[in-house]
């Protein structure tokens, strides 16, 4: 019927054309109509191959899209493994008789008051948390004993507030504290609340409309006031990229949100939107802020948040381009497209050996990548490694669980199977580069994690979840970490406030960098590498570069060449050739390591692994340098899981006070020197 309609008769097309700019402000249609810049990496817009006025003609009718087998179809989920039915029925069953969690104003209040985000967001996300486990479950069985807990679990949503989180109240009008009910925002959880309600929604309708047809009607009105209306009433909210088109520069780009948000809105659109004009509006709005992300994406597809990211952001791209693909019948098909390619990969060229992948920045050391979601990256773009990979992710992941989230949970049901009888193996490549943020990758022998690994970078102090941290490098040695880079702790209202770098493990300091005349690197854009060079062969692989621009004035620094070098099979080496204006302060050379360091030894720090299995030198020169060194104790949650309690800061407090001067270090395992 819409199809009809739509296509035959020009008046009433006239008519919806002039609707749909209705439902925005004049400022904000403006905004709307700002040319999207040139890609250079590509891409396609999506907005411009496919106009809202003819987007009636591709999209699948919402009655007539049938993505996922529902409920009343539980047999089609009869393939998928055992152990993870059994898994979902009986943590269901656990939470047959367990009160959902309360979410009082003052536990949102304690962001405002104390910064803290943990207490509010733990019993939260277990809310979302129980529901999806619920509606697995009750797919898996169909005999309705979890449907009232189903219910309890919308109606508690569906009554909260704000889907979303204390910290990101900077999006209303009315600032942090409590939400306002009058002036709804989309933040990341909300958005993502309405796409764990809309799934419910469709797979269980008629179960719940036989309790009472106004449970699902709820799920529709709520998501229309809160997430709908609002979603396309602005433009303004940053995450949406419109304040990048009007001016296309690195620090205006959107980040991980837009795509994140994107998904979920089209998630719940396609599922929920009653009213078909709105629901064909959502789809173009969301098209225009994925241009926004995807444009001026990389064309090497990486990730200045680096890998910890990569399943909200090149992942989320994923889920969205899967939606509008199934929604269209297949018409909307982008995974030709080569930046979407390189966006899959980025994930296994950061991958040292498990657990452990290269992190920057907010970015973790320990990474779990959802194997699901790798998978279908893999069929999508037809890489093998990816698919290889998906299945060595599930076999060490023990818990053989699927996403909570249930837009990547239902398509992981259908490929498990398929990832089980997979080949698993890590790709392990051997040399990666990624120019765009500078980054580069090396071991020693492509497909081992035996020897020395170095990951080294440049870029700028001005990244998305940025440390400063230009010209920092890791190394591990056989899979296990030598010289790291901590990572972050858990999220508090400081780290993202004007304090952040105040924050130990955000400073210089602590990562492998020098402290030049006392002073550190410090934030923003303009402070970056330069005189950037990579090479890699079969016998090494280096990464040279200028440290001098990422220091302030005060450093009294002109010129700081920095190299550091992977000898493959051998060791690594760090050469510093550097020229001051002024001697302040001496040069401090800086090691993070979770390895005990004994500096007893002169022209020798031994760093041992906790087992006591390994021990790796930093072999300097004595002349030169005086060594010391501080524990440093980690009581965060977040920080703990990649590094246990303590980390070890060693520093090389430099003897020469000359204004030029050049020097080489080795990092050497006790079997290989």
């Amino acid at each position: 019927m819409i199809h009809l309609v739509y296509s035959k008769k020009a008046f009433l097309l006239f008519i919806w054309l002039i609707s749909c700019f209705m439902i925005v402000s004049p400022g904000i249609a403006q905004k709307n109509s700002q040319k999207l810049p040139q890609s250079n990496n590509g891409w396609k817009p999506l907005e411009e191959n496919y106009p809202l006025s003819q987007l009636a003609d591709v999209i699948i009718p919402r009655s007539q899209w049938k993505p996922y087998p529902t409920v009343q179809q539980f047999d089609k989920y009869q393939n998928v493994p055992e152990e993870v039915k059994e898994f979902y029925i009986h943590q269901a069953d656990s939470l047959l008789d367990v009160d959902w969690p309360r979410l009082p104003a003052t536990l949102f209040l304690q962001f405002a008051r104390s910064g803290n985000r943990s207490n509010y967001e733990s019993f939260y996300f277990k809310r979302r948390r129980m529901l999806a486990t619920l509606v697995l479950a009750e797919l898996f069985q169909h005999k309705g004993r979890y449907t009232d807990q189903i219910i309890n679990g919308i109606w508690a949503i569906c009554e909260e507030s704000f889907w979303g989180l204390p910290a990101h109240l900077s999006l209303q009008k009315a600032g942090p504290g409590l939400p306002d009910i009058q002036d709804p925002v989309v933040d990341l959880f909300a958005a993502q609340t309405a796409q764990d309600l809309a799934w419910t929604y469709y797979l269980l309708k008629p179960e719940l409309d036989k309790v009472n047809p106004l449970i699902s009607q709820r799920i529709v009105y709520e998501t229309r006031k809160r997430i709908f209306k609002p979603y396309l009433e602005h433009t303004d909210w940053w995450y949406m990229g419109y304040g990048w088109r009007e001016d296309p520069s690195d620090s205006n780009r959107p980040n991980n949100w837009d795509p994140w948000i994107s998904s979920n809105v089209l998630s719940a659109a396609l599922v929920l939107a009653d009213d078909p004009n709105m629901r064909l509006k959502l789809i173009h709005k969301t098209m225009e802020t994925m241009d926004n992300f995807v444009v001026p994406y990389p064309a090497d597809g990486s990730s200045d948040e680096g890998p910890e990211y990569w399943g909200v952001a090149a992942g989320c791209v994923l889920d969205y381009l899967d939606l509008l693909k199934s929604a269209s019948g297949g018409d909307i098909d982008y995974f030709n497209q080569p930046v979407i390619r390189e966006m899959g990969q980025y994930i296994y060229k950061m991958n040292i050996a498990y657990p452990y992948y290269v992190n920057y920045g907010d970015a973790d050391a320990i990474e779990e990548p959802d194997p699901g979601l790798l998978y279908r990256f893999g069929k999508a773009i037809d890489d093998p490694k990816l698919t290889r990979f998906a299945a060595f992710e599930y076999e060490k992941q023990s818990n053989h669980t699927v996403s909570s989230s249930l837009k990547r949970a239902l398509p992981a049901l259908i490929n498990l199977p398929e990832i089980q009888a997979e080949q698993p193996s890590q790709p392990l490549i051997r040399d990666s580069w990624l120019p765009n943020i500078q980054v580069m990758t090396a071991r020693s022998n492509e497909g081992s994690k035996q020897g020395f690994y170095l990951m080294a970078k440049g870029g700028t102090n001005g990244a998305s979840h940025n440390h400063n941290d230009v010209g920092n490098y890791i190394v591990f040695y056989n899979g296990n970490p030598v010289l790291v880079d901590a990572g972050a702790m858990t999220y508090t209202k400081k780290t993202f406030s004007s304090h952040r770098y105040e924050i130990w493990d955000t400073q210089s300091r602590y990562h492998n960098l020098p402290d030049i005349n006392g002073v550190m690197e410090h934030s923003g854009a303009s402070f970056r590498a330069t005189d950037v060079n990579y090479h890699q062969n079969d016998q090494e692989a280096f990464l040279q570069l200028n440290l001098a621009t990422a220091y302030p004035d005060s450093a009294y620094v002109n010129k700081w060449v920095r190299k550091i070098i992977l000898h493959r099979g051998k060791n690594v080496e760090l050469s510093e050739n550097y020229s001051l204006s002024k001697f302040d302060k001496p040069l401090v050379e800086n090691f993070l390591t979770p390895c005990k360091p004994d500096i007893s030894k002169e022209g020798k720090i031994i760093l041992a692994d906790e087992n006591k299995t390994s021990s790796y030198q930093i072999l300097y020169d004595e002349h030169q340098f005086e060594p010391s060194m501080e524990e440093v104790e980690i009581d965060d949650q977040r920080m703990t899981r990649n590094w246990g309690h303590r980390l070890y800061h060693v520093m090389l407090h430099s003897k020469n006070r000359s204004l030029q001067n050049d020097f080489n270090l080795r990092i050497v395992a006790s079997d290989n020197d």
